[in-house]
């Protein structure tokens, strides 16, 4: 039982942790985000308390893996192969005659 009371303070002390280090810096409350880490991963689990209840951002966020993809914009043109490139074909033919 001391085993599983061990993994859940763990657990709950790395997801406090990654909460507070992927969390944007505009977003942290009453503290800078560096001493939010500090006290996290100073304090264990009073300092995870703390950060659920005094620095986390108030409402949902959404994480950033999961925001939707930027429209793009234009697609560069893809570069084309010499035999699609009628200038070049053009000239190739020029200085084939050329050497003749």
């Amino acid at each position: 039982m001391s085993v599983l009371l061990g993994l859940a303070v763990l657990a709950f002390w790395l997801y406090c942790l990654f909460d507070v280090i992927t969390t944007p810096d505009e977003e942290v409350r009453n503290l800078p985000k560096i001493l939010w880490v500090l006290v996290v991963v100073l304090l264990a689990m009073i300092g995870g308390l703390f950060w659920l209840l005094l620095g986390r951002p108030l409402g949902p966020r959404a994480p950033r893996a999961f925001l939707p993809p930027e429209p793009p914009g234009p697609r560069p043109q893809a570069p084309r192969g010499p035999d699609d490139d009628p200038d070049f074909l053009r000239d190739l033919d020029r200085r084939l005659r050329e050497e003749d």
